[in-house]
């Protein structure tokens, strides 16, 4: 019978580094975070080789006496868990400080050298302790300024099992960044350097606003381009920057959570940001922000992970309701913009004076591959032109234009008045300060989206459209079950569909704003939107989708000839709705070409 004895120190203390320290960046965190519970106003961060080789944390905090270090490097030792926590009431889950477990000194200590020195404010000479892998080896005397410095090297050296598991030193470093990054958004008091080798890489000031401090730190363009939050129900509190749905990144890396002040990846605030920006954005695309989330201590535990990146609520839906209407209400104060200016990429393709017969790539047009520079084929004879000049007949450019009507002051539209239209797709209008060009189909689809959004469910219904002949929809099995789930909810939004059968479904009606739509390709498409979200949505998210899958299928194509009369209804209508500057998909509706951009094309600046 195998015998069960109890485990040395030393092996405890490397499985437990096991779960707290699994590369430099996890070591690095902790020793931030203990400085920032240490009160320290100033924090340094020195990496060389990513962390594998030294990373190295400076603090201006409250300093420790040597017996205090002793302790320090014991397990389940902390300072930062009171008898208030600890006596009979056992409220451990009221802890406000970053760290509490006791675990990550000596956890470190016993994977790597790590040399602790630390001076109190008030004494005149500081102490240092090394141990190497969990032997101390030296002890003594140090000088250095009033706080802490905390040094880890070689890096899980005498562990090689654990050591060929990690990344390059460019990884690593990504790592070590992502958490100083957080650390610092979450701490704006607090100034942050971060030094790699010989470059520096962050350097923040304490005391700076929290807009400006993300800005600074995720990226300059997020604060031109998102909205500020600062909300409250009950006793949360949600402050932070979110991007415009037009400010949108290919991967989720830019979204920053934070609960209580301690940054988080938990999957419940994930998914809350993705239905806030659920018929906003592509499903491809990803919202760039920074929440912070305040609660009661009590109504949140944070003790559920051991690296506690990752809380439990005790109203989860709550929570994910509060942040999703939260961000939806933020993000309707700047509805109606668009990603600030064009696209400088897109600016440097203009060209002045073009001097070559052949096309010129860089006039290459963006509409159905074709070259508008290239000379246009003579369908006949010259024929006098405009005060006389010679013109040639050609084929139908696919632009049309208006005689440029003067506009009245009383009639000074933000999107301006409508010139004409190119390639049946994009609407060209003259605003007081600019050119503005419409994205004719992503604009209505989102104009569609917001008229079925308000229309309530009695008017939905009244608006329905019956169909004179019902239609049959077949589709898998599963698909049907979906939507038979999802009839009644279909109903109340103006789509009355009913089980046909094992594999088909009965169209009825159809909503007002989708009528002549394809019944087939709208059942699809909302089958599938059912079966990737599932239940993780809530409802009301759910028909979010739903109502912009309609949208889609009930908006103004790409190719439809407009009226100059139609494009001018559109664009008052989108200066009217909510959210007009980004379709359902998180693309512009809108770019606007100002004054000044314009006349730097012919060098008149």
């Amino acid at each position: 019978m195998p015998e069960i004895r109890r485990l040395p120190e030393h092996l405890v203390n490397r499985i437990a580094a096991g779960e707290v320290v699994e590369r430099p960046a996890a070591a690095l965190k902790e020793l931030v975070e203990n400085a920032v519970d240490a009160g320290a106003t100033r924090i340094a961060v020195s990496l060389v080789d990513g962390g594998l080789a030294r990373l190295e944390v400076t603090d201006n905090g409250c300093g420790m006496e040597p017996a205090a270090m002793e302790m320090a490097l014991e397990r389940h030792a902390t300072s930062k868990l009171p008898d208030t926590l600890i006596g009979e009431d056992q409220a451990i889950e009221r802890v406000a400080t970053l760290g509490f477990r006791g675990e990550a000194l000596p956890s470190i200590a016993s994977v790597s050298r790590f040399t602790l020195e630390s001076r109190p404010h008030d004494a005149d000479n500081g102490w240092r302790r090394v141990v190497d892998h969990g032997v101390l080896v030296d002890e003594g005397p140090a000088a250095l300024p009033p706080g802490t410095r905390a040094r880890v090297e070689q890096v899980f050296a005498k562990v090689p099992a654990r050591r060929k598991f990690l990344r390059t030193a460019r990884s690593e470093y990504g790592a070590c960044l992502d958490i100083v990054r957080r650390l610092a958004m979450a701490r704006p008091d607090i100034g942050f350097t971060l030094q790699h080798g010989d470059r520096r890489t962050i350097a923040t000031q304490p005391d700076e606003a929290l807009a400006d401090r993300v800005a600074q730190i995720v990226t300059r363009e997020l604060k031109d381009n998102g909205v500020l939050l600062d909300m409250e129900r009950g006793a949360m509190r949600l402050t932070g920057i979110a991007g415009l749905p037009t400010y949108n990144r290919g991967v989720a890396d830019h979204q920053y959570l934070f609960v209580n002040g301690r940054p988080v990846k938990d999957r419940l605030l994930v998914g809350a940001v993705r239905g806030a920006y659920s018929d906003m954005l592509a499903r491809d695309r990803h919202a760039v922000l920074a929440l912070f989330l305040d609660l009661p201590s009590e109504d949140v535990d944070v003790n559920v992970h051991p690296a506690k990146t990752e809380v439990r609520f005790r109203d989860a839906q709550g929570v994910r309701g509060f942040i999703v209407s939260g961000l939806r209400q933020a993000l309707s104060t700047g509805d109606r913009r668009s990603a600030q200016g064009p696209d400088r990429a897109a600016m440097e393709r203009w060209q002045q004076e073009p001097v070559r017969e052949e096309p010129a790539p860089a006039l290459r047009s963006i509409f159905d591959n074709r070259d508008w520079s290239a000379p246009a084929q003579r369908v006949g004879e010259a024929r006098p032109g405009w005060r006389g000049y010679e013109q040639d007949v050609m084929t139908a450019p696919m632009g049309r234009a208006e005689e440029a009507a003067p506009v009245a002051a009383e009639q000074d539209f933000p999107l301006g008045i409508a010139r004409g239209q190119v390639a049946n797709t994009y609407i060209v209008a003259e605003s007081k300060d600019g050119l503005v060009l419409v994205d004719q189909h992503a604009a209505h689809e989102r104009l569609v989206l917001e008229r079925l959004k308000a229309a309530g469910a009695g008017e939905a219904v009244a608006r329905s459209q019956a169909m004179l002949i019902p239609e049959v929809v077949e589709l898998e099995e599963p698909a049907c079950d979906r939507l038979e789930e999802a009839a009644d909810k279909l109903d109340a939004l103006g789509l009355a569909i009913e089980r046909f059968g094992p594999a088909a479904m009965l169209v009825r009606s159809m909503p007002h704003a989708l009528a002549g739509g394809d019944p087939h390709k709208l059942l699809q498409d909302i089958a599938d939107d059912l079966a990737k979200h599932g239940t993780s949505l809530l409802l009301g998210e759910k028909l979010d989708l739903v109502l912009a899958t309609m949208a889609c299928h009930g908006s103004v194509r790409a190719g439809r000839t407009l009226r100059v009369d139609e494009m001018n209804a559109l664009l008052r209508e989108m200066e009217r709705t909510p959210r007009s500057g980004q379709c359902n998909h998180g693309r512009p509706t809108w770019v606007k070409l100002g004054m000044d951009d314009v006349e730097k094309l012919f060098g008149r600046h």
